[in-house]
């Protein structure tokens, strides 16, 4: 037995629902889920030009600098990808929580961090702040001097 269709004079739900705006924050946290390096001219479109970007490596301003730290990203490491994990927005700032997926010489690693934006009236990106631990997320999974940093915490912990 087939379901029975409906009437052809009915709109369906879909095309009749007002098309949903995505907020900036979700629309960023969509682009960078599918990051690749021919989606980095699309930068133009979510940040202002003048946009500041700063990560414990870099402190850029420009959509060009910007542009080039993930251009970098992408040379550097292997299968790079984003997961974004929370998105809080209040008025023109948000914050996303997002992991780092990608791997070292074949070894899978993760970085976690959290992303502070700002945006302006026209819903372009003009603070970008990403805070991590690079020690942490990434040098004490590194080979050689990670044991070291490793310890080091151990040390100074108070548990």
């Amino acid at each position: 037995m087939t379901d029975p269709k409906p009437p052809e004079h009915l709109p369906s739900s879909a095309a009749s629902a007002e098309p949903v705006r995505q907020s900036p924050a979700r629309r960023l946290a969509r682009f960078y889920e599918t990051l690749t390096p021919a989606a980095l001219p699309g930068l133009d479109q979510l940040y202002a030009p003048d946009a500041r970007f700063k990560d414990p490596f870099n402190e850029v301003a420009g959509t060009a600098a910007i542009g080039r730290i993930f251009a970098h990203m992408f040379a550097t490491a292997e299968a790079p990808r984003f997961e974004v994990t929370d998105c809080i927005e209040q008025g023109e700032q948000a914050m996303l929580g997002w992991a780092f997926h990608f791997a070292l010489r074949g070894r899978p690693l993760v970085v976690r961090g959290v992303t502070h934006l700002r945006f302006d009236a026209d819903g372009r990106v003009v603070l970008h702040r990403d805070y991590w631990d690079a020690a942490e997320e990434l040098y004490e999974k590194l080979p050689l001097i990670g044991a070291p940093l490793r310890w080091l915490r151990r040390r100074m912990s108070a548990g």
